[in-house]
């Protein structure tokens, strides 16, 4: 208790107006236990985490220590934080993980891509294996050509070859170019999993191409516009784009190679952030 109380990250929180609560209070000495159960029971001997986590790994030291009496470790790293500054985390929301399932080869390359200058270089030499002398180099070209944002995409590209293997860095690549840049060639180089990993919010449809098909059938099937007059007016004031091309004349009939990709795709959006993954059958 008296250890618990004396910290200054404890202290702070009882002395605020939101107080602390039992669960916080406790916390340290269930991370402390749990230290001691991995250690009994798995030969564990380190314990790693951020340097926030200082208190609670100090925790499980003591106990760890005078329970076994065997010399146990603590490691602290500094926080990766998010380009506002605030903690990446679970709890936040904003975690960058290393599943691809959970953070896509896209997101993470675009992570590191919007880096900003102040933690780059910083970051070029946590999480890459470059070597300090290239860093260097790199960092003198950024300051002659900071538009080209060299050292970002340096990061970048090795961080996510580094989890994901060369593969991922070019899903990564495809992904950016075909959002970013409109590409037609890289939207169908995509495959099915990179596109529903780069358009996580999109509706997927399956359709039929019908002689004649326009883009106003296509919107209307695909349930991307309402349907009388308003839904028209949309295409028009050029609301709809189909693989990157806007369009404007709701008759515009469907055309093989330029609405509808060579993968049988078609990239529906309506707005600027409503995606529609059209798969077309029996081309």
């Amino acid at each position: 208790m008296g250890t618990l109380l004396s910290r200054q990250s404890c202290q702070a929180r009882l002395r605020s107006a939101e107080g602390m609560s039992l669960a916080e209070f406790v916390y340290p000495a269930l991370q402390a236990y749990d230290f001691l159960h991995l250690h009994q029971h798995h030969g564990c001997r380190i314990q790693l985490g951020g340097h926030d986590q200082m208190g609670n790994i100090m925790s499980g030291y003591e106990l760890v220590t005078k329970m076994t009496g065997t010399d146990v470790f603590g490691i602290t790293v500094p926080l990766i934080t998010s380009t506002t500054g605030d903690k990446l985390g679970k709890t936040a929301g904003n975690a960058v993980w290393l599943n691809r399932n959970k953070t896509s080869p896209f997101e993470l390359y675009q992570f590191f891509v919007r880096q900003q200058d102040n933690v780059v270089e910083k970051y070029l030499k946590l999480f890459t294996f470059l070597p300090l002398e290239e860093i260097a180099h790199i960092m003198e070209m950024h300051a002659k050509e900071p538009e080209k944002w060299g050292p970002q995409k340096r990061l970048a590209a090795e961080v996510t070859k580094l989890v994901h293997g060369r593969e991922g860095l070019e899903s990564a690549k495809r992904c950016t170019k075909a959002l970013y840049y409109s590409s037609v060639e890289a939207l169908e180089e995509m495959s099915d999993q990179e596109l529903q990993e780069l358009f996580r919010q999109a509706t997927s449809a399956e359709l039929m191409l019908e002689p004649g098909m326009t883009v106003l059938n296509l919107c209307r099937k695909a349930n991307a516009i309402p349907d009388g007059p308003s839904g028209y007016q949309k295409i028009t004031d050029g609301g709809v784009s189909i693989n990157g091309n806007r369009v404007t004349n709701p008759e515009t009939v469907l055309i093989l190679g330029q609405h509808i990709l060579k993968n049988g795709v078609s990239l529906l959006r309506v707005g600027k952030k409503n995606y529609y993954i059209i798969k077309w059958l029996q081309l």
